[in-house]
């Protein structure tokens, strides 16, 4: 009875949008490969976004995260994205993961579509930028969340393969760098919306990303302003100049057109309190 009952208790414990977001993944990748099987094509617009199509099928971009096309995509995506998931639920609470979620994937998705068709009219192969590549999978979702962990536990030290050691806040960025080498190589899709994955987790959590601080009494601000969490920490020291004054220029623009809101003292001094307690305090004085 107890060993009968063991997944039915680990189920119940998985937080809900993990829970139901990993049973839509399994259902819509397995429904992917079912038809790629019974069917013997990969082309499934319904499902997958095609840049060409997906305007005649909206729910995909959403639908398109859910879909993976391989069965090693498949069981890393079970591997990764549920823990990450359930460990943010938990920190954030179910409405804050679930609208997380939503922004990292429909975000790159819908940059990907525009830059698609960007593309096409440039160069104008719609065989090629409209219909010949269909984005799926959890990519961008991934580096979101590599992207929020850098946030919380820059200095943790994670070990690959057993084999070497490296910084979390590192993460992103050699995520980063290996989809522009192969974007360059000719592998747009999929690789490319990692970038977009990237650069849209990161704007979400600077800037919109509802927090309520404790220590205030319950004070509510959005964001992370912290220096620590600004667009120069992704890059190297020598294009720091550059970066900053590229950055400052377009939130200047942005907060005068009132996309962002504009930076408070408060909300630099309270930029992490999204995470309790002493976890953030350590993480800070590792900073």
């Amino acid at each position: 009875m107890a060993v009968l009952s063991t997944p039915f208790h680990y189920l119940t414990s998985v937080p809900p949008v993990t829970r139901y977001f990993t049973l839509a993944t399994i259902a819509l990748s397995s429904l992917y490969l079912w038809i790629w099987w019974s069917a013997e094509t990969t082309y499934i617009p319904y499902l997958t976004l095609v840049p060409g199509s997906s305007l005649f099928y909206p729910w995909t971009f959403v639908s398109s995260a859910l879909v993976e096309a391989s069965l090693w995509e498949f069981a890393f995506t079970l591997i990764v994205i549920p823990a990450s998931s359930r460990y943010f639920e938990r920190l954030w609470g179910s409405l804050e993961i679930l609208k997380f979620i939503l922004v990292c994937v429909t975000g790159p998705n819908l940059i990907v579509f525009a830059f698609n068709w960007i593309e096409y009219a440039a160069i104008g192969d719609a065989d090629l930028f409209l219909y010949g590549m269909q984005y799926h999978g959890q990519m961008a979702l991934f580096t979101s969340f590599l992207v929020a962990f850098t946030q919380i536990i820059p200095e943790h030290q994670v070990q690959i393969f057993g084999l070497f050691r490296v910084r979390v806040k590192r993460l992103p960025m050699v995520y980063v760098t290996f989809s522009t080498i192969m974007t360059l190589l000719g592998f747009q899709c999929p690789y490319i919306i990692i970038q977009f994955g990237w650069f849209v987790s990161w704007i979400y959590l600077r800037f919109y990303k509802r927090n309520v601080t404790d220590t205030l009494g319950g004070v509510v601000t959005y964001g992370d302003r912290s220096e620590t969490f600004a667009l120069t920490s992704w890059f190297p020291p020598l294009l720091h100049t550059p970066v900053s004054a590229l950055a400052n220029t377009v939130y200047k623009v942005a907060t005068r057109l009132r996309l962002v809101p504009s930076s408070f003292p408060q909300d630099i001094e309270a930029g992490y309190s999204q995470v309790p307690g002493g976890a953030r305090a350590e993480a800070e004085r590792r900073r």
